[in-house]
């Protein structure tokens, strides 16, 4: 959880990425935050995973487990 909130800090709240000039208001905060975490969790490249995003990764999972296994010869 720690990394979690380190990578949080350094990326969302300490850059302008995800938001324009200083945080001014909750809402300012809410929205970076929303911002942060769809890229995080939908479609930040992921070393792991063959530098796929999460929802490609996932993707490929299901549609192999929903694949016929090919017949025994």
């Amino acid at each position: 959880m720690e990394t979690v909130n380190g990578l949080f800090k350094t990326e969302c709240t300490r850059t302008t990425v995800f938001h324009h000039g200083p945080f001014r208001t909750l809402s300012d905060v809410e929205f970076a935050t929303a911002g942060w975490v769809d890229w995080y969790n939908n479609r930040r490249l992921h070393g792991p995973l063959g530098l796929l995003t999460p929802v490609e990764s996932e993707t490929l999972h299901y549609e192999a487990l929903a694949r016929e296994p090919e017949p025994a010869k």
